[in-house]
């Protein structure tokens, strides 16, 4: 019955690791030789480990990444312009913890999307928030909130991530509406907050695409969003016709 309280005020207090480690310690027989301070110990730890992975489900929830992908998985294969080490820098999330941008280009199929969300899954582990969003919808959805009074309180909600992952820039038309509501987002993101834009188009391009008629904000863009980047340039023959392939000779 004593027991039985413990486990109850346990989880009241929302100790649920600790509640879930007790319990398995009364089942277990491999904890009995061990004294009190070290079964303890294994409480504490058993805590730790699920807060740990319960924040970690909520972050990854949060972020909606399209892909379930991690950095473990990444193909190196020669051709694909992507070194392990660079990988293994941008793994750390240093550059995210120093608000600096990441831009991904390379061909169609190419896995730009796939590399993105396992960065993005990366950072999640590293306890940063993510929010992954294909900037052809952003900017629908920041065109609406102009109209329901909502545009400043979206803007202060993407402020706050730590990572905010635009996926197909340059994929769709921009007009003079979306092409200032991007520079606010990244406006209010820059130097502080960290961007990784997935792109076909490459970043010579960008200008181009961004300035219809108004070089100025094309101009404030590229400053705030290229300047001082981290860039990894994808190559090689689609992954798509790759996995086809595999799948038709399998």
């Amino acid at each position: 019955m004593m027991i039985n309280d413990t486990l109850r005020k346990l989880n009241e207090m929302k100790l649920f690791g600790m509640a879930k480690g007790l319990q398995e310690q009364l089942s277990s027989t491999m904890t009995g030789p061990l004294s009190f301070e070290e079964r303890l110990g294994l409480l504490v730890d058993q805590e730790v480990t699920w807060r740990e992975n319960r924040r970690l489900q909520r972050l990854l929830q949060l972020a909606k990444l399209r892909e379930n992908a991690c950095v473990e998985d990444i193909d190196y294969r020669p051709g694909r312009g992507l070194e392990r080490s660079e990988i293994a820098s941008l793994a750390l999330c240093n550059w995210i913890q120093h608000g600096h941008n990441l831009i991904i280009t390379g061909p169609t199929g190419g896995g730009k999307t796939w590399l993105a969300c396992a960065l993005g899954n990366q950072a999640c582990r590293h306890g940063l928030s993510v929010n992954f969003l294909r900037l052809p919808l952003l900017l629908e959805d920041l065109a609406v909130s102009h109209g329901d009074g909502s545009f400043r309180k979206r803007l202060q909600q993407l402020s706050k991530v730590d990572l905010l992952i635009l996926d197909d820039f340059g994929m769709a038309a921009l007009n003079a509406v979306g092409r200032n509501d991007l520079l606010e987002v990244i406006e209010c993101r820059n130097g502080a907050r960290s961007t990784l834009i997935t792109s076909q188009l490459p970043v010579d391009r960008w200008h181009d695409y961004l300035s219809g008629g108004n070089p100025t904000v094309a101009d404030a863009i590229l400053d705030r969003l290229v300047s001082g980047s981290h860039r990894l340039e994808l190559r090689g023959e689609s992954m798509r016709k790759q996995r086809t392939k595999r799948l038709a000779n399998a």
